[in-house]
C-alpha cells in the first residue's frame, strides 16, 4: 500500500469514509509499521519547518543601512586617510551609538511560527496493524488512525471515522465563539472551514466526547501549516514614518552632496584652500547638515509614546508602530473577542407568546428580566423560574467566579444558561442536589438534542433541550400561565425571528416519566412533550466598543468587521455597534469570486466580511493598502496571524489571544478592549505631532551650522567651528533641547481631526532652510519633501 507522491488533496470533508480510506491508501486496521515508516521517510515529521533566524551580524549591518550614515562613514574613511584620526573616530562613534540604539530598540524578533508550534500536542494514540500505540505526534503520517478524547489537542488534520458526542473548540482557526459539533457524515465540497463537521484540525481542542479519526494531512499540508506558510511569505510593509524618513534621508543626502561638492570646488579652486583643508571643510559641512541626533531623538520620543500607551494597556512591540497608529485610516477588526465579549449570554426567552429580554454582558450574573422594558408580573416570574430551573438541570457545564471574571468548564452556551439562572437568584448546585439526574441521553448532532431524567421524591420527569426544529416536532403541548395547553402554530415563527436577529436559538421541553425502573430512550421523548419556551443566545458586543467606534468615526477612521462567523450574526452585531445603519455584508465565497481589481472596489463599500479564511483576511488588508489606506488589523486567533503581520499595525488581544497572533502583531491589548485602540490612536497622533515639532527644531539648527561653514568659505575667513565641535552641538546640545518637545501633551481636538492623507504636505518652506516654515495642521502624508533649490534646500 503506497501513498500518492503528494499528501495534499483538494479537500477531505466531502469524502465518505470509504473514499477517505481509498484516498489515504489505508484500511480499518490502520497502517502497518513498515508502511508508516516509508511514509515518514517520504514526507518527513508532522511538524512545521523552522524559519532560519537572522544572524546577529546581519542585524548589526541593517542598522547602518541609511544613506545619511553612508555619508558619515565615507567622511570618516577619508578623514582617516588624510590623517585626521580624531575627527574620524568621533564620526564613527556617532554612527555606532545610533546603531546600538536601533539594535536595542528593535525588540523581540517575530516568532509567529515558533508560537504556533507550541500549540501542538506532543503525543498521540495511534492504531497500526490493529494495535494501539502512544507515539510522538511528530511521527504521525497520512493514513494513521488515531483516538481523541476530551481535553486532547488534535495532533494533525483528520477525517472523523467514529464520533461519540464529540464537540471541538475551533476558535483559533475559525474565530467563532461557539463549540462545534462533529459528525462522520460528509459535507458539501464548498463548505467553509467552520462548517466542515466531518473534519478535525491540528491545534484545535476536543471539548467533549471521543472519536476515532483518520489522519489526512500532516506538517505544512495541514490548515495550521498553510497558515504558517502564509505568515512566512507575508512581507511586512514599512511604516509611514520609516518611509518618510527614508525619503527625507535620500533628499537630504543629495542636497548635502551637491552643496558639499560646490563648496569644495569653490574653496579649493577660487579661495586657495589646500586639498586637505578644503576637504575637512566639507566634512564639517556634511557633519553640520546631517541631523546625527535625529535617530536618537526619534527613538526616545517613540519610547515615551510606548510608556504612555502601556499605562493604557496597549503594549507596543515595535517602536515605529507608535507613530503609525496616529496615521491609521481603516481599522479591520475581528468580531469574536474584540468587538464582542467572546462570552455567550442569554439575550431572549420566549414563553407563552411573551418575549422576555435579559440585560447584562457575558457570563457575569448581573442583569434584569424585562418585558417591553418593564419588570415581569408575578405569574410571569413563576413561569420564568420553572424554565430557568429546567435550563440548570439539563446542563453539563460549570460556571464559577475566577477573580474579576467567570471561569467556564464545558460548553459556553450551557454556561450562559447557568448565568441566566444566577441572574434570577437560583443556585445551580443546590438545584442539582434537590432534583438529581438519574439518567440522560447526551447531545449528538445526529438528533440535535440532549435529554436528562430527574427524580423529586416519587416523581420523575425528563427535560429535553436542543435545536428548535428537533424539539418543536416532538411537542404536542405548551406551558402557559394557566396551565398546559395544546401547542399553537407560532413557535416556528418566534424561532425564525430570533435567528434573523443573529441569535442562536434553543428550545426546552418537559415530559413526565418514564418510570424509575425504565430506561430513558429516544422513543420515550419522541412525542407528547410540553414546550417550556425558546432561548436566544448571543455573544454580546463589548460595552465600550460602541463608544469607541463612534470616536473613530469622528476621527475620520473607518471600522470594518472581518469574521469567520455567519453573515447574519455578524451583520446584527455590526448594526448594534453602529458600524453602519444598514451594514453591507460580503461573504468569503463572494471574495473567492473576485479578482484583485474587483476586490479593491468591494472593500470600499463593505462594512462586514463574514465566513472569511486567513487568505481572505490577507487579501482584504492588501486591497485596502493598495488603495492608499493605512490599515490596523485586530485579531486573537491563529487565523488572524497572516493579516496581522501584513497590516501596517497588527493589534493582538493579550488576554484571550493566541501566541501566534501576539507574535505577528506590533501592538498587544493587555485588556482585550477595542476602546484601547482608540486611546492608542490618540497617543499615536500625539507622538507624531511631537515628532514633527522636534524635526522642525532640528533641521533649521543643522541648516544654520552648515550655513556658518559656507559663509566662512565664501568670505575667505577661517572656519569658526570644527567637525568635532559640530558633532558635540548636534548630539548633546540640540538633542537635549529638542527632547523637551517630545513631552508635549496632546493638542486639543486631536481626535476631531481627520487622519493624515497621502500626498498632503506636512511642512512647507520657501527660501532657505533656516527661513520660514509653514505647518499644514494635520492632514498630511509626505513627511518631508526635500528638493534642492536654494542653499540648504526647501521643504514642501
Amino acid at each position: 500500500m503506497t501513498l500518492p507522491s503528494s499528501q495534499t488533496t483538494p479537500s477531505w470533508h466531502h469524502l465518505s469514509i470509504e473514499e477517505a480510506f481509498a484516498e489515504s491508501a489505508s484500511t480499518g486496521d490502520g497502517l502497518d509499521p513498515q508502511e508508516a515508516s516509508r511514509r515518514f521517510q517520504r514526507h518527513g515529521p508532522n511538524a512545521l519547518p523552522d524559519a532560519p533566524p537572522t544572524p546577529f551580524w546581519k542585524r548589526i549591518i541593517h542598522q547602518f543601512q541609511n544613506v545619511l550614515i553612508y555619508v558619515l562613514l565615507v567622511a570618516a574613511a577619508l578623514s582617516t586617510l588624510l590623517g585626521h584620526t580624531a575627527d574620524a573616530l568621533v564620526i564613527l562613534g556617532v554612527c555606532v551609538i545610533n546603531a546600538l540604539i536601533g539594535l536595542i530598540q528593535e525588540g523581540k524578533a517575530n516568532r509567529a511560527l515558533e508560537s504556533i508550534k507550541h500549540m501542538i500536542d506532543p503525543r498521540a494514540i495511534v492504531i497500526r496493524d490493529g494495535e494501539r500505540f502512544s507515539i510522538p505526534a511528530t511521527e504521525l503520517v497520512v493514513g494513521d488512525h488515531i483516538y481523541l478524547e476530551a481535553g486532547d489537542k488534535v495532533p494533525a488534520d483528520v477525517r472523523f471515522l467514529e464520533v461519540s458526542h464529540l464537540q471541538t473548540d475551533d476558535a483559533v482557526l475559525t474565530g467563532e465563539s461557539q463549540i462545534t459539533e462533529k459528525a462522520v457524515d460528509p459535507v458539501s465540497i464548498d463548505a467553509p472551514l467552520g462548517d466542515r463537521r466531518s473534519m478535525g484540525y491540528w491545534g484545535t481542542l476536543v471539548v467533549t466526547g471521543h472519536a476515532k479519526a483518520l489522519v489526512v494531512a500532516t506538517g505544512s499540508a495541514t490548515e495550521l501549516g498553510r497558515i504558517s506558510t502564509l505568515i512566512r511569505n507575508v512581507q511586512s510593509l514599512k511604516t509611514p514614518l520609516i518611509q518618510k524618513m527614508d525619503e527625507l534621508a535620500s533628499r537630504l543626502t543629495l542636497g548635502i552632496i551637491g552643496l558639499a561638492l560646490v563648496t569644495f570646488l569653490f574653496a579649493w579652486l577660487l579661495r586657495g584652500y589646500t586639498f586637505d583643508d578644503a576637504f575637512m571643510a566639507i566634512v564639517g559641512l556634511a557633519v553640520a547638515a546631517i541631523p546625527e541626533g535625529l535617530p536618537a531623538i526619534m527613538t526616545i520620543t517613540l519610547a515615551i509614546g510606548v510608556q504612555t500607551m502601556a499605562r493604557h494597556a496597549a503594549i507596543i512591540r515595535k517602536l515605529p508602530a507608535v507613530e503609525t497608529l496616529g496615521s491609521v485610516t481603516v481599522i479591520c477588526s475581528d468580531k469574536t473577542g474584540t468587538l464582542t465579549m467572546n462570552e455567550m449570554m442569554v439575550k431572549t426567552l420566549w414563553m407563552n407568546g411573551t418575549r422576555i429580554e435579559i440585560t447584562g454582558s457575558g457570563y457575569a450574573p448581573i442583569g434584569e428580566f424585562q418585558v417591553a422594558g418593564h419588570p415581569l408580573e408575578m405569574a410571569q416570574q413563576h413561569q420564568l423560574t420553572n424554565m430557568l430551573k429546567g435550563l440548570v438541570l439539563n446542563n453539563d457545564a460549570v460556571l464559577r467566579p475566577h477573580g474579576d471574571s467567570w471561569q467556564v468548564e464545558g460548553d459556553p452556551m450551557e454556561a450562559a444558561l447557568l448565568s441566566a439562572a444566577l441572574k434570577a437568584g437560583l443556585d445551580p448546585t443546590e438545584l442539582k442536589s434537590q432534583e438529581p439526574r438519574i439518567d440522560d441521553i447526551p447531545f449528538d448532532s445526529s438528533y440535535k438534542y440532549m435529554a436528562t431524567r430527574h427524580q423529586v421524591g416519587n416523581d420523575v420527569f425528563t427535560l429535553v433541550k436542543g435545536a428548535p426544529e428537533a424539539i418543536l416536532s416532538r411537542c404536542s403541548y405548551q406551558q402557559t400561565q394557566s396551565g398546559i395547553q395544546p401547542l399553537d402554530d407560532h413557535w416556528s415563527n418566534y424561532a425564525d425571528q430570533l435567528a434573523s436577529e443573529g441569535q442562536r436559538v434553543l428550545a426546552l421541553a418537559v415530559i413526565e416519566g418514564p418510570e424509575l425502573d425504565a430506561a430513558l430512550t429516544h422513543l420515550g421523548v419522541e412525542n407528547n412533550l410540553v414546550l417550556l419556551g425558546l432561548i436566544g443566545l448571543i455573544d454580546p458586543p463589548r460595552p465600550d466598543a460602541l463608544e469607541s467606534i463612534a470616536l473613530c468615526h469622528q476621527a475620520g477612521i473607518r471600522t470594518v468587521m472581518i469574521t469567520g462567523d455567519h453573515a447574519l450574526t455578524a451583520q446584527t452585531i455590526a448594526r448594534a455597534l453602529g458600524l453602519a445603519e444598514h451594514p453591507s455584508v460580503t461573504t468569503g465565497s463572494e471574495i473567492d469570486a473576485c479578482d484583485d481589481v474587483a476586490l479593491r472596489a468591494l472593500v470600499q463599500t463593505t462594512d462586514v466580511f463574514a465566513r472569511t479564511t486567513p487568505e481572505h483576511k490577507l487579501r482584504i488588508v492588501a486591497a485596502l493598502q493598495f488603495l492608499g489606506e493605512i490599515v490596523s488589523m485586530t485579531g486573537d486567533g491563529v487565523n488572524d496571524a497572516p493579516a496581522l503581520k501584513r497590516a501596517d499595525v497588527g493589534v493582538a488581544m493579550g488576554l484571550k489571544g493566541t501566541e501566534a497572533a501576539k507574535e505577528a502583531s506590533e501592538m498587544i491589548l493587555a485588556d482585550d478592549r477595542f476602546a484601547t485602540i482608540a486611546i492608542a490612536v490618540r497617543e499615536g497622533r500625539t507622538v507624531y505631532n511631537n515628532l514633527r515639532n522636534v524635526i522642525t527644531w532640528t533641521l533649521p539648527t543643522n541648516g544654520a551650522e552648515a550655513m556658518i561653514i559656507v559663509m566662512a568659505i565664501l568670505f575667505g575667513i577661517p572656519l569658526p567651528i570644527t567637525p568635532i565641535q559640530i558633532l558635540w552641538i548636534n548630539m548633546i546640545t540640540a538633542v537635549a533641547l529638542g527632547l523637551t518637545m517630545a513631552f508635549d501633551p496632546a493638542p486639543s481636538g486631536i481626535m476631531q481631526r481627520p487622519p493624515r492623507t497621502p500626498g498632503a504636505p506636512v511642512l512647507s518652506a520657501h527660501a532657505p532652510l533656516a527661513n520660514r516654515i509653514r505647518f499644514n495642521n494635520y492632514r498630511f502624508g509626505k513627511l518631508w519633501d526635500f528638493s534642492v533649490g536654494t542653499v540648504g534646500g526647501t521643504l514642501s
